[in-house]
C-alpha cells in the first residue's frame, strides 16, 4: 500500500475518491476562448472565455452576452474561427459576405482589442466563385498554418485548403486546392439551372479538421441533407473518405457551425448550430471512444439561441 493510501484510511478516505482528487488535481487547468458572431449581428465579433467548455462569460460587456469586441471596417463578420500562432498571437478569420470572393483576417495580443489586417481575394481556376464561407484554421501534424474555405460555384460547395507560406505571420498563401473526396461527383458540370443543383448535391460546408496521430477527421456539413458527417484522411488535403458515426441522426437536422475540441481528461467534445429560424439553440456533445459514439446533445446555457457559428480554442494555463 503506498503511504497517500494509508493516510487515506487513517482520514476514513475511500480510495476511489481518493483516485478521483488525484485524477483532478493531474488536470492541466485550462481556458477555452469562444469567437462568435450572434443571432442580433453577422457584422461583429463576440468574445467569451470558459473553464470548462460549457458555461462561458463575455470579455467584453456584461453577463451574460456581453458586447462586440470586433467589427471590420467594412462587410461581415460571419463564421469567424480563432487559433493562437507561435508568436503568441491570436489570428481570426471569418466570412466577409453572403456572395463574395473574399475572407477577413483580424489579429489580437489579448483577444479583447482586435486589429483588422486584411480580406484576403480568393482565387481559383474553373467556373467563376460566388461565395466564400466558413474560413477555418487547420495547424496540421507538421505545424504548417492551413486555412480551410467553402468555396460555392453558384451552386454546389467544396471546401478547400490553403496554406500559409510565411511561417512567422498568416499573411501569404498557396493556391487554394480542393479536398480530394470532399469534392464534385463524377459528372458534374457548374451549374446551368436549379435542376442540375438537385441533381448531384449542394455539397459540404463548415468543413472543420482534427488531426489525431496521424489522421485527418473532416467534420462537414451535407448541404443537401443538412446532417454533419465525418470523413477521414492521412493528408490534410485527402482523399477523403466518408466513415459512419454510430448514431447517426442522434444530433439531428438541419445543423451547421461545428467545432471538435479535445477534452483534457480524453476524449472530445463538438459543438453544433441548430439553426431553426423560429427556434435557433447551439447543442454541445462528447466523444469518449475516437468519435465512434456520441452522447446525447445538450443545449448550452446561457449563449444558446444568441450566439452563430463560433470556434473554441482550448488553452493550457
Amino acid at each position: 500500500m503506498s503511504r497517500r493510501s494509508a493516510l487515506a484510511l487513517a482520514a476514513g478516505l475511500p480510495l476511489s475518491l481518493l483516485a478521483v482528487r488525484h485524477a483532478a488535481a493531474a488536470r492541466p487547468a485550462m481556458r477555452y476562448t469562444m469567437t462568435a458572431f450572434t443571432n442580433d449581428s453577422e457584422s461583429a465579433l463576440y468574445v467569451y472565455e470558459s473553464d470548462d467548455a460549457i458555461t462561458f462569460r463575455p470579455l467584453v460587456g456584461p453577463q451574460p452576452h456581453g458586447s462586440p469586441a470586433y467589427r471590420p471596417p467594412g462587410g461581415l463578420l460571419r463564421d469567424p474561427s480563432v487559433f493562437r500562432h507561435v508568436d503568441g498571437v491570436y489570428y481570426l478569420t471569418y466570412t466577409t459576405a453572403w456572395e463574395g470572393q473574399t475572407i477577413g483576417f483580424a489579429s489580437s495580443v489579448d483577444r479583447i482589442n482586435w486589429n483588422h489586417l486584411y480580406d484576403f481575394p480568393i482565387r481559383v481556376g474553373g467556373p467563376p466563385i460566388t461565395s466564400s464561407w466558413a474560413p477555418e484554421w487547420l495547424v496540421d501534424a507538421q505545424g504548417r498554418v492551413n486555412v480551410i474555405v467553402s468555396l460555392s460555384d453558384g451552386c454546389r460547395f467544396t471546401p478547400h485548403l490553403m496554406t500559409t507560406t510565411d511561417p512567422a505571420l498568416p499573411s501569404s498563401w498557396s493556391p487554394l486546392t480542393p479536398l480530394a473526396g470532399l469534392g464534385a461527383p463524377l459528372g458534374y458540370q457548374p451549374p446551368v439551372d436549379r435542376p442540375t443543383c438537385d441533381r448531384f448535391g449542394y455539397g459540404y460546408i463548415d468543413t472543420t479538421v482534427v488531426p489525431v496521430n496521424g489522421t485527418y477527421y473532416a467534420f462537414t456539413k451535407n448541404e443537401t441533407t443538412k446532417f454533419i458527417e465525418l470523413a477521414i484522411a492521412r493528408d490534410p488535403l485527402g482523399p477523403y473518405l466518408f466513415v459512419p458515426l454510430a448514431e447517426p441522426n442522434k444530433w439531428g437536422s438541419p445543423r451547421e457551425g461545428q467545432c471538435v475540441i479535445p477534452l483534457p481528461g480524453g476524449g472530445w467534445r463538438i459543438f453544433f448550430d441548430d439553426y431553426d429560424e423560429n427556434n435557433p439553440r447551439y447543442f454541445y456533445s462528447d466523444s469518449h471512444d475516437n468519435f465512434r459514439s456520441w452522447t446525447t446533445p445538450a443545449e448550452l446555457p446561457e449563449l444558446s439561441g444568441f450566439v452563430r457559428h463560433f470556434t473554441v480554442l482550448p488553452e493550457i494555463l
